[in-house]
């Protein structure tokens, strides 16, 4: 497995990351005995699959349910200096609740300290202030750097540009693990601005927030052979040197198998998705017009100056891609977050609650102004569907 250095960290990150979210039990607590043996023997067998074929990142979270107690049961059996184990709390208003997490997930670990440790869901900022201020959580986390119980502090977002590059930029920061990927060139500023830092960059979730690419998916396979639509993805992401590892949201252990064969065209990823972007690209200025996709964000707001709080940009980004590439269903898993359904992590409302005329006065720097209206109406007519919880919640 290839590595990377992981930004002023110096870590040898392979550029692989065995993400933790989906091969939990639950996601709310359980005690070990409380976890079924199928569950944890499929867990052991994720880990060791994933240790097996190079992948020395192990990622998980407070909020990812039995996921860290799982992973806690199988670390014992790696060689603890080969291993980076990251975790990621959420910020708190109250930094004795933070530090009662940290206690809960080392002790779910089994560890005396984490290689990577991140503050999770500095979505907004209230959350970023949480953590920055005088005597918040960042300061707590401090303390525990200095007692060795952590070596590294990053941050987790599924924030605005703006919100990622007020994070980015106090300075605090090791690394960062946020959304790239083809379907979302917009935080491409915030990973420049990591880099220029000398951060580490770990991407989320590129197969599921990135198109939902597991499912069959005719139009994307053919437009991306002879790579499968995740192959492609990967070697996209890897592409470009500013980007150090990648999520793999394991399952089991054969979701390693495709993402594994994208590294045969490791040292040439970026001669090898050149032709299959193009196509994307191409097709994409065939169906929404070549000036539609050059500049389609251009002029936007986010979405807490539009008037109604609709999520112009996000439900802009879901069209652009669902509809030239036929990757509906994501587009629908997406859309039907909004209105309340995401949380901080997917905030905004949907399409249904634009106001016309008020719309109009918020998009008019956008060179395409009228043209959104009937979009945003498009688009509710094509992914509405009821709206949903994210896994967490539901």
């Amino acid at each position: 497995m290839q590595t990377r250095r992981f930004g002023r960290t110096h870590l040898p990150m392979s550029v692989l990351s065995c993400g933790g979210m989906r091969y939990q039990f639950q996601w709310n607590d359980a005690t070990s005995k409380e976890i079924p043996a199928e569950s944890q023997a499929n867990v052991a067998a994720t880990i060791q699959r994933a240790f097996e074929l190079g992948i020395n990142h192990f990622e998980t979270a407070r909020g990812y349910g039995t996921s860290e107690r799982q992973l806690g049961l199988e670390l014992p059996k790696l060689p603890r200096d080969k291993i980076i184990v990251q975790t990621k709390i959420a910020p708190e208003a109250d930094p004795k609740a933070f530090l009662a997490a940290f206690e809960k997930s080392m002790a779910n670990l089994k560890l005396d300290h984490v290689d990577l440790f991140a503050f999770h869901g500095l979505n907004h900022d209230e959350t970023v202030d949480w953590t920055l201020r005088k005597g918040g959580c960042l300061e707590a986390a401090r303390r525990l750097q200095r007692e060795g119980r952590l070596r590294f502090i990053g941050f987790s977002t599924h924030a605005t540009p703006r919100v990622i590059l007020r994070a980015i930029e106090s300075g605090e920061f090791d690394y960062i693990n946020l959304h790239w990927y083809f379907v979302n060139p917009l935080n491409w500023p915030a990973v420049l601005a990591a880099a220029a830092r000398d951060m580490g960059v770990f991407l989320i979730s590129p197969s599921d927030k990135g198109g939902m690419l597991y499912d069959v998916l005719p139009k994307m396979a053919s437009l991306c052979a002879p790579l499968t639509p995740i192959q492609f993805n990967d070697l996209y992401c890897l592409a470009r040197p500013q980007v150090h590892t990648i999520s793999v949201g394991a399952a089991r252990p054969s979701d390693f198998d495709e993402h594994v064969a994208a590294l045969r065209h490791y040292e040439s990823a970026a001669a090898t998705v050149a032709p299959v972007e193009a196509r994307l690209v191409a097709e994409m200025e065939r169906i929404l017009g070549a000036d539609w996709v050059r500049r389609w964000p251009e002029g936007i707001p986010e979405y807490s100056e539009i008037p109604g709080a609709v999520n112009v940009l996000e439900i802009l980004r879901l069209w652009t891609y669902a509809k030239p590439l036929e990757l509906t269903a994501w587009a629908k898993s997406r859309y039907n977050l909004l209105s309340g359904g995401g949380g901080h992590w997917f905030p905004g409302e949907m399409a249904s609650k634009a106001q016309n005329a008020a719309l109009r006065a918020a998009l008019a720097k956008s060179p395409f102004a009228e043209r959104i209206l009937e979009i945003l109406r498009e688009a509710h007519a094509a992914f509405y569907e009821q709206p949903k919880k994210r896994l967490s919640q539901s």
